[in-house]
């Protein structure tokens, strides 16, 4: 997979894996699995058994996951599927990497998360050809080249900065 593929699909699957986290105002006592959705309890029936057993976060983890996913179209399963099982290729320590890379994202302010997704729009975009050609010459800086190369993009991009290219 070519590096900035792999970038845009640790990152989506950080993102992925970051929406499963607990809730912060969860009940401390858990889910009762007679509260779940008949939904909910198809897509976790493989945890029917032990679900009493599981730590409160994790269940609550697990309803707001079978949530989401009774709500998704089959192309939107599909996609998180794909996303998940990305995720599980990962080695701990590529997780543990696109977790911080993504809690730096979401420290951003948000006309900076605009910027960055923005420009990975623009990114994910381009021609294959192109997208190549540019990974090319991003591998081929030197890290002082690429600060300033980001220095003028950012530059270029502030309001009256000039219009990017």
């Amino acid at each position: 997979m070519h590096l900035v593929s792999r970038v845009v699909a640790l990152l989506l699957a950080g993102l992925f894996a970051t929406a499963l986290a607990a809730d912060p105002a969860a009940d401390p006592a858990g889910v009762p699995w007679a509260s779940l959705s008949t939904g909910q309890q198809e897509v976790l029936a493989g945890l029917a058994a032990q679900w009493e057993t599981l730590p409160p976060q994790r269940q609550a983890r697990l309803a707001a996951g079978a949530g989401r996913w009774v709500g998704m179209d089959p192309a939107q399963r599909e996609l998180a599927q794909q996303r998940f099982r990305r995720w599980q290729e990962l080695t701990p320590e590529q997780r543990r990497a696109v977790q911080e890379r993504f809690e730096k994202f979401r420290q951003l302010p948000p006309e900076d998360q605009a910027r960055v997704r923005k420009n990975f729009h623009r990114f994910r975009d381009l021609p294959p050809e192109q997208r190549q050609a540019l990974r090319e010459r991003w591998q081929k800086m030197t890290p002082e080249q690429r600060e300033r190369w980001r220095q003028k993009r950012l530059q270029r991009q502030a309001p009256g900065g000039g219009k990017p290219r």
